[in-house]
Parts: C-alpha cells; structure tokens; sequence
C-alpha cells in the first residue's frame, strides 16, 4: 500500500440500502444477519444464513465493494476477521 491510497474508512463513504438493491441474493441475506446481529465473523454468517463459506465470502466481497460493511481484525483470534454492517440511513 502507498502512502498516497486511502486507509480504509478513512475517507471513503459508506454506503446505503439503495447499494445493496442490486447485489445477488447472497450478498443481501448477508447484510440483512448483519443488521440484527452487530458484529459476526465469516463462520458465524455461514452458520445463520446457512450458507456455504464460499458464497459468504463472495457476499462480504461484493458488500465490501459496495463500502456496505467494515471489517477487522478479531483481538482474540487474529486468523478471524469480524464484519460489521455500516449503512447510512
């Protein structure tokens, strides 16, 4: 990374429902557990949509395309990251 490129969630904005309209259907149900459950990691989201952990992974790609979640490091496992859904309005 340059010191030119934006940290992420530094200045990019977040993004909204209407961003999340047109995704695969995957990538909505992701967002939707995100919403009632705050904070989850990447086998937490496959456990409660009932997804495959592949298409999860495909989902957050495509929300985080969108600047729809904020991910990051887990403190108490540093191989997990923990989603998050960041949507205005």
């Amino acid at each position: 990374m340059s010191a030119t490129e934006p940290v992420h969630g530094d200045t990019e904005q977040r993004g909204s429902w209407e961003d999340v309209r047109d995704l695969p259907p995957s990538a909505k149900l992701v967002a939707k557990v995100l919403e009632y459950n705050d904070t989850m990691t990447q086998q937490e989201i496959a456990e409660e949509t009932l997804l495959p952990s592949r298409t999860v992974r495909y989902a957050l790609n495509r929300l985080d395309e969108q600047n729809v979640i904020d991910s990051r490091f887990s403190f108490s496992d540093a191989r997990k990251r923990l989603y998050t859904l960041e949507i205005d309005g």
